[in-house]
């Protein structure tokens, strides 16, 4: 099947073309950084007009690349929600209407779900069912047990901030501007991850939870302090990602130790950072788990990963072109 993704739940317009869940034929996005920065956040009011600007193009570009046409497109696959709801329906509006115009099947897509599937693009092997996937972005930290593309639940979630929400602000404080995840992530590498002992949440006996606010204020303390105004900020990068690292290891240690899963699944934005990645590898290589990470292409928001949501997910996420509505808090289950 030969699907065509529209993604546009946050700041990225994204879309691309994908055959039987795997093969990416086209891949587009168009960030919108530059809109934004100044701003030190995304506006979400600028981030639906550019949306509008920029999708046409977007659509007709990635079928292009594909070297295909609409009318050859087997459906329609589109980022319904969680996000932000201006953006989601720029997506839905213009997936219904092709939808609608060439009567071609529509899948709505949970964003989170895309994210899980990104893992089994331009790739032969997938992970084998059930497996715990370890999510984390800007907006969503959570550990999901994977039963099968259509059954999965969430075992472990942030209790506040979102990793890559307390990356962005640490960087913001280390005057790194936005978007501040991967030049944090650069400095670190010149740091020293043991130069200060930053604080490491420890959950509930057997509560895979995390959190990382007090992580985030520990830091503004202590750049606000004599030692801080001493230190360096590749020390300080250094320090927190390690931290960050730790939480997130500790968790996901900890749900195979409820569960004797054969796979990880690492997606989300924050994938994308090389020392979690690094931390990730090393510890299923000991474990002789299988550890499936998509390259850094499909770890931030793209609509390959929708496309193969959709595949996966078929009938589960067929929806009537009528009926399709953008919803920015959309359950995690089906």
């Amino acid at each position: 099947m030969r699907l065509l993704g529209i993604e546009t739940s946050c700041d990225d317009t994204a879309t691309a073309v994908v055959e039987d869940g795997r093969s990416v034929r086209s891949s587009v996005s168009t960030n919108q950084d530059a809109f934004h920065a100044k701003y030190g956040g995304i506006v979400p009011e600028i981030a639906s007009r550019q949306h509008v600007a920029l999708l046409s193009a977007a659509v007709e570009d990635a079928l292009d690349r594909a070297g295909t046409s609409l009318e050859a497109i087997d459906g329609i696959a589109v980022t319904r929600g969680p996000g932000l709801i201006g953006s989601l329906v720029v997506g839905v509006a213009a997936a219904k209407a092709l939808a609608f115009a060439t009567e071609k099947p529509l899948y709505g897509v949970n964003h989170l779900h895309g994210h899980i599937f990104a893992a089994f693009l331009d790739r032969d092997e997938r992970p084998e069912y059930p497996f715990l996937a370890l999510l984390v972005s800007g907006g969503h930290s959570q550990l999901v047990d994977v039963e099968s593309p259509t059954r999965m639940r969430i075992v472990g979630r942030t209790k506040d901030d979102a990793a890559g929400e307390a990356y962005d602000k640490t960087a913001r404080m280390l005057g790194l501007g936005f978007p501040g995840g991967p030049a944090l992530d650069k400095l670190s590498r010149d740091g020293d991850p043991e130069a200060i002992a930053f604080p490491r949440h420890r959950p509930e006996p057997g509560s895979l939870d995390m959190s990382f606010s007090g992580l985030k204020t520990s830091v503004r303390y202590y750049l606000e302090s004599p030692a801080g105004a001493a230190a360096t900020k590749a020390d300080v990068a250094a320090s927190f990602q390690a931290a960050v690292i730790d939480v997130l290891m500790h968790r996901v240690r900890a749900a195979f130790e409820q569960r004797p899963y054969t796979s990880v699944v690492l997606s989300g934005g924050v994938a994308a950072n090389s020392a979690l990645q690094a931390a990730l590898r090393e510890w299923s290589e000991r474990s002789g788990v299988r550890a499936f990470i998509p390259p850094p292409k499909y770890c931030t928001d793209n609509a390959a990963m929708i496309a193969a949501a959709a595949d996966y997910q078929n009938e589960a996420v067929r929806v009537d072109p009528l009926q399709l509505s953008a919803d920015p808090n959309l359950p995690f289950t089906l």
